[in-house]
Parts: C-alpha cells; structure tokens; sequence
C-alpha cells in the first residue's frame, strides 16, 4: 500500500466496517500511518455499543491471555498522554478499588499501573473484604467517540453512514477491508462462535462519588461498578449471556442501585437521569487475523473483545494495521 494521504470518497486504500471503538482507533492508526481510510458504520458512531460502555480500563470476558497483556501494555501507553487533556478526548486518570482481585491476579501488564497495591483496611466499604486500588484510565465515552471521530478526520479519513450485507461490497472500493463489526460479524463473517453479553446500566446524579468502583463475582447479576464520568455516575451491572434484549428492565435497574448503595449509600436517593442497555460482543477468543477475499483482496477480522473493547483497543489497531498493510 502506498503511503499518500486523502482517504475521501471512493480512493480508500483501507474500509474499516464498523465504527465503535475498535473500528475508529484502528482506523486512526493507519490514517496516522499515511494511508487512505474510510470508516462504513452501520449506526451513528454515538450510537453504537461503545458508547454506552462504562469503558473503565481493566480487562473483562476477554481471551486469548497470552495476547491480552500485550493489547493492554500498548492501548495504556496511549491513553496514559491523552489524559492530559480530558475534555477534548474523555480520557481522566482515576483511583479506585477493584474488589475480589488478588495482587498477582491482574498479570503482567498491570506492571505498568503506577501505585497499584492492596487496600488497605480502611479504604474497603463495609461489605468488601478485600480490593486493589490503581488509579487507571476511566474513559467518557461520547466525548471520546468524538475525538476519535475527529482525529481520523484530521488524518484525512473519513466517515460514512453505510450498512453491509458482506465484505464483497466494501472489498470492490479497496484492496483492504478491517473487519470491526462486533456482534455483528455473527452474520457478517458467519461466525457463530459470536454471541451478545448483555449490560444493563443506570445513570444517576453524582451525590459526591469521586473514584470508581469494581467487583466481579460468577453469576448474570454478580458485577457491581461505580464510574463517576462528567456527565453524572454508571452504575452497573448485568451480564446476561445470549441475550439480544436492548431494553431497560425496571427490575434490574432497582436491584443495580440497591447493590451500589451498599457501597456508596448516597447513591440509594440519587436522581436517575438515564437507563442504558449493551450488548457486548463476546467470542471464546478474539478474532485478529486476515484473510484473502476471493477477489483477491484482503480481509482482517479485528472482533470479539466482550466488555474489554475500549481496554485493548489500541493494541489490537496495532496488531490489525500490520496486518492490513503486511
């Protein structure tokens, strides 16, 4: 692939399908990287599953292990620097606890985290018996979409509002076309190894929370997180394997407050501003590889990351950039 610049209308070098957060980081990647790249999204970028993502960084229903450390080292080398400036990338670096995890669990790449160490005492709410505490990137969404949608822009990519039926009509515009379609490569790549984790999860009014909280137990309803973003604090949450359902359930939106008020009891009284349902897009491993496409292009799949899409993100644009231009 060449190097020149200018990835408008139909000279793409590169289509990206899919413009969640792994489709626009892998596609700034190579815009940054000198070529011509055009994101096709089915939904908004505002809209897609991304967007409603707690995007806490820590790894969460993601395999293989031995190429997750990898992704994480190098997606928080990047978000490290784009902290500096939250309110144009929604990037914040935050203490606050991860429970139920022993210190040699998180492996080798939570090296990397400055400070993290055991809790102490003290700092355990009076239900948790034990926790880590890191200060880690916590990601505002929306606001990150946005620059993610607006840094490929000023590397001369752009955006299109396109849905596909098969990779054979992106192919026919560019030598090379990135698979980010998440749960929807299910039908796109026939892939049904694919299949949704659904998270539900309630916005509320911050009444004064200014760390996160984590803790993950087995079971559809075991994870419990507090994420204090700008536009009010995340509460979560569900994981509820196969399940396409994108509408809020009452039920699990009051037993997801009482479980986070028993962390922070503020929270039982605070104003609900906003119910949102994910589904995550998981896969017994991630799918990073390319294809040749019967025509003679190249296909890279880039899919699977379950509730880990923002944590790895930069890593895996790293990995399928090579691949795309190998």
């Amino acid at each position: 692939m060449s190097g020149s610049r200018g990835g408008g209308g139909g000279n793409a070098e590169v289509i990206v399908v899919g413009g969640g957060v792994i489709g626009l980081t892998t596609a700034v990647v190579l815009a940054e990287s000198g070529h011509r790249v055009g994101v096709w999204t089915r939904d908004p970028v505002a809209r897609t599953t991304s967007a409603v993502a707690g995007a806490l960084f820590w790894p969460y229903r993601i395999e293989p292990a031995r190429l997750v450390g990898g992704w994480l080292e190098h997606s928080l080398s990047r978000y490290e620097p784009l902290a500096r400036r939250p309110e144009e990338t929604g990037v914040r670096l935050v203490a606050g606890l991860m429970a139920d995890t022993p210190l040699d669990g998180p492996g080798s790449w939570s090296s990397r985290i400055p400070g993290l160490r055991e809790a102490r005492p003290d700092e355990l709410p009076a239900s948790v018996g034990q926790a880590l505490r890191a200060t880690v990137p916590l990601i505002d969404m929306p606001v990150h979409l946005r620059y993610l949608k607006e840094r490929l822009r000023a590397a001369g990519g752009t955006v299109q509002r396109r849905t596909v039926t098969g990779f054979a009509e992106p192919a026919a515009e560019a030598p090379v076309v990135i698979d980010c379609t998440g749960l929807g490569a299910r039908e796109l790549a026939a892939d049904a190894s694919v299949y949704p984790v659904r998270g539900q999860v309630v916005v509320v009014e911050n009444p004064g929370i200014d760390e996160w909280f984590v803790s993950s137990l087995p079971g559809p309803a075991g994870t419990t997180y507090v994420m204090p973003h700008p536009y009010g604090v995340l509460l979560g949450g569900t994981t509820t394997e196969h399940s396409w359902d994108l509408g809020p359930d009452p039920a699990e939106a009051r037993d997801i407050i009482a479980r986070c008020a028993r962390i922070h009891p503020a929270l039982a009284g605070a104003r609900v501003l906003e119910h949102r349902v994910g589904l995550r897009p998981a896969r017994p491993g991630v799918r990073l590889e390319a294809v040749q496409l019967p025509g003679g292009g190249r296909l890279v799949h880039n899919y699977g990351h379950g509730g880990a899409g923002v944590t790895v993100a930069w890593g895996c644009a790293r990995d399928a950039a090579r691949l795309a231009t190998a």
